[in-house]
């Protein structure tokens, strides 16, 4: 069943996936909180079906997540984002609609499983990236943290560099669900598998970084959220709004633009960016999902 907060909308369900399985131990905890950077879980949940999000009915008799911290689904746990896409289920109505599906291009860059980050400590690691984004449009090292190694390292990360990485453009389609939300959802997310370095004797090439660039226009009411694992750090002006760094298993974050205006500069009607910047280090899997109510992300180039 779904956890939901009754509220006299359309609600929508967020991020009803998980890890399938505690990964080596990343998805054993749970933990939870609500501050300046959005709402953050964790916990193992049930496999995503990577089909239209509303397959799974929503029953609004259901106890709200706030009352009784319920997450209990289908015999497992499940961890569930909720928001309000507003009276009459219309959201970011704009001159910069999407007709339908939105597409985006972002940069993979593959990495060798020896790399000094990658398959090192398993660990939830908030605070590797600091709050603003650089002038480079790359996120800035806070480190050193218990899953990074040092600054070399990490801007490795992010940048194309001869020898460490392979960068591989990847074509992604943001599903309109034709409620006012739009949905990327892979439960085996292993997009360059044989490609790159290939995959080192593993059954996927599990060890890449992903970074989108995108502008959108702030209408109010707009929400964006990710689920998955590993490393997520998302800016919205320039300003870090998601931290789910650390190898871990599948968490979740929450930008709720209208909650969090003020601490990301930000005022409706205007157009700001969205920079994403995810990072797979750690077999045995990959979640990716995202859900959101901006009416249209535009790819942006970034040198």
């Amino acid at each position: 069943m779904y956890a939901i907060v009754a509220r006299g909308s359309l609600l929508v369900g967020l991020a009803a996936v998980g890890c399938g399985g505690d990964e080596d131990g990343r998805g054993d905890a749970s933990v939870s909180s609500v501050g300046s950077i959005g709402t953050l879980t964790q916990g193992s949940s049930t496999n995503g079906t990577g089909g239209d999000p509303s397959s799974d009915s929503i029953d609004p008799s259901e106890t709200s997540i706030a009352d009784s911290g319920d997450t209990t689904s289908h015999g497992g746990s499940v961890t569930v984002g909720v928001f309000d896409v507003g009276q009459g289920g219309s959201v970011g109505t704009t001159g910069m609609e999407c007709a339908g599906d939105q597409n985006v291009t972002a940069t993979v860059r593959d990495f060798q499983e020896a790399h000094p980050d990658f398959e090192y400590v398993i660990a939830v690691d908030p605070g590797i990236v600091q709050p603003l984004l650089g002038g480079d449009d790359k996120p800035v090292y806070n480190g050193p943290t218990p899953t990074t190694t040092n600054q070399a390292n990490f801007d490795q990360w992010y940048r194309d560099v001869a020898g460490v990485n392979m960068p591989i453009m990847l074509p992604m389609v943001l599903t309109d669900a034709g409620d006012g939300t739009y949905f990327f959802d892979d439960q085996d997310f292993f997009p360059i598998d044989a490609q790159g370095f290939g995959n080192e004797g593993n059954d996927h090439n599990f060890h890449f970084t992903l970074e989108l660039h995108t502008e959108f226009v702030y209408n109010g009411g707009e929400v964006f959220s990710f689920t998955g694992d590993d490393d997520l750090f998302t800016y919205v002006n320039g300003n870090l709004a998601i931290d789910l760094g650390g190898v871990h298993g599948a968490m979740n974050g929450v930008i709720d633009l209208d909650a969090q205006a003020a601490a990301l500069g930000i005022s409706p009607g205007n157009t700001y960016r969205l920079d994403f910047f995810f990072a797979e280090r750690h077999t045995t899997e990959s979640h990716f999902r995202i859900d959101t109510t901006i009416g249209c992300l535009v790819d942006v180039p970034v040198g």
